[in-house]
């Protein structure tokens, strides 16, 4: 095949040893030069590394993104005292031939393929987007963390028969705790407990004094400290990161402001977005590119002329999750995509609400980008836009007609005789 870069090399990752590839021309014209070495992945042989991809003139090396391993490569190479384009790839698209299968026989695959041209990059945020992106992943898992906690909370009450769940709410509510805390404390009457009820919780007084008589011991109470005490840190954790977050994301301050006039997004969600996506669209040329990246297109899989199934494709599950919630959130209001996530709960069935989440995630994640490459607020069509569309004489008038005309017919239209 043609040699698209004359100087290339490919990295297969490990977390101990890295095999590298090196590809420059030969001494013969149409020849090629093969190296390959093994370095450790410590930081100075690193530099080892990336200096002999300097001496031999490199300008594009190529690596597999394999887990974290990859990251204090990448950095390496970003230092180099002379640029050299860095690819990162999915590992499912570089798979080679089965049965040459070893790490130099991988790193000199990739190399092949890069000398030719024929891999494409992933998308590696810039160093701001990467931190933003760091600290909102692991906000994340506090997040389904604390919710665990609260599981197992719930789990020992229910094994003493206190039933404060049953009535309450949640068990994160200010009442809720007065009355578990209470319990650790000693107190078991279950009408001083009932009556630490606060708000409105006090119209439930009657059904929280039998919720309240169980058989509270210390076993219990020991379990229920230790996991208040979690939920505690874990809140307490999840402000500082909020505090963080917020002032890593000040430079980005008017996109996500834009970000949060889309229906279903508010402010949070508008952070994780764009630290998976970061701000600049030009790396995504449409929305459709950004909607396979992120998994939120239908698949395509056709075989003998037969369709078969269309499942989303794997892809920023990140992005996807959040972008998921925000459909659920837009569903429940009067706009455009709000409207569009009840016809497709109309259209999948009973049972079709995550269906109708996706579909509308990938209708938020189109306007997402027109909003980021345009710099413009989302205008909204109005939650009457499908039937007003479908209400539409003229409308219909053309859909009709262009129908036909794919049915092979020439269609002309007169005005009735009055």
């Amino acid at each position: 095949m043609e040699i698209v870069y004359e100087r290339v090399a490919a990295i297969d990752v490990g977390k101990k040893i890295i095999a590298v590839a090196v590809r420059t021309p030969g001494q013969h014209p149409g020849k090629r030069r093969q190296q390959v070495r093994k370095y450790n992945t410590f930081h100075q042989t690193l530099a080892e590394m990336v200096a002999w991809l300097v001496a031999e003139g490199v300008t594009h090396v190529t690596m597999e993104a394999t887990g974290i391993y990859w990251k204090p490569i990448f950095h390496a190479l970003c230092a180099a005292e002379r640029p050299m384009e860095v690819l990162l790839v999915n590992a499912r698209h570089v798979k080679n031939v089965p049965g040459r299968k070893s790490d130099a026989l991988d790193a000199v695959w990739l190399a092949e393929l890069t000398e030719c041209g024929l891999l494409r990059g992933s998308f590696i945020p810039p160093p701001q987007i990467a931190a933003i992106r760091e600290l909102t992943r692991y906000r994340k898992k506090l997040i389904e963390q604390r919710a665990s906690e609260l599981q197992r909370l719930g789990k020992v009450l229910e094994d003493s028969g206190i039933k404060i769940d049953s009535v309450a709410s949640t068990l994160t509510t200010v009442s809720a705790r007065e009355m578990i805390e209470a319990l650790i404390n000693g107190e078991r009457d279950p009408a001083v407990l009932a009556d630490l009820a606060l708000g409105v919780m006090r119209k439930k007084i009657p059904e929280l004094r039998m919720a309240c008589a169980g058989r509270f011991g210390d076993q219990h109470a020991l379990m229920c400290t230790l996991h208040l005490e979690h939920i505690d840190h874990l809140t307490d954790m999840i402000a500082r990161l909020d505090t963080r977050i917020d002032e890593a994301s000040l430079p980005f301050d008017p996109q996500i402001q834009l970000l949060a006039t889309i229906p279903g997004i508010g402010e949070r969600a508008a952070q994780v977005i764009i630290s998976e996506i970061g701000v600049d669209m030009t790396r995504f040329p449409t929305a459709a590119h950004l909607a396979s990246w992120a998994g939120l297109c239908p698949g395509n899989n056709e075989s003998a002329g037969r369709h078969r199934s269309g499942k989303t494709r794997k892809g920023n599950t990140e992005l996807c999750a959040v972008l998921t919630e925000c459909a659920w959130a837009a569903g429940r209001t009067s706009t455009y995509v709000g409207a569009q996530f009840r016809r497709f709960h109309r259209r999948f069935g009973k049972k079709g609400g995550r269906k109708a989440a996706v579909a509308t995630a990938h209708t938020l994640i189109v306007i997402v980008w027109h909003v980021l490459a345009d710099t413009t607020g989302y205008q909204d069509l109005g939650a009457d836009y499908f039937t007003r569309r479908l209400d539409n004489p003229e409308a219909r008038k053309r859909r009709l007609i262009r129908e036909l005309e794919a049915l092979g017919h020439k269609v002309t239209v007169e005005p009735a005789a009055a």
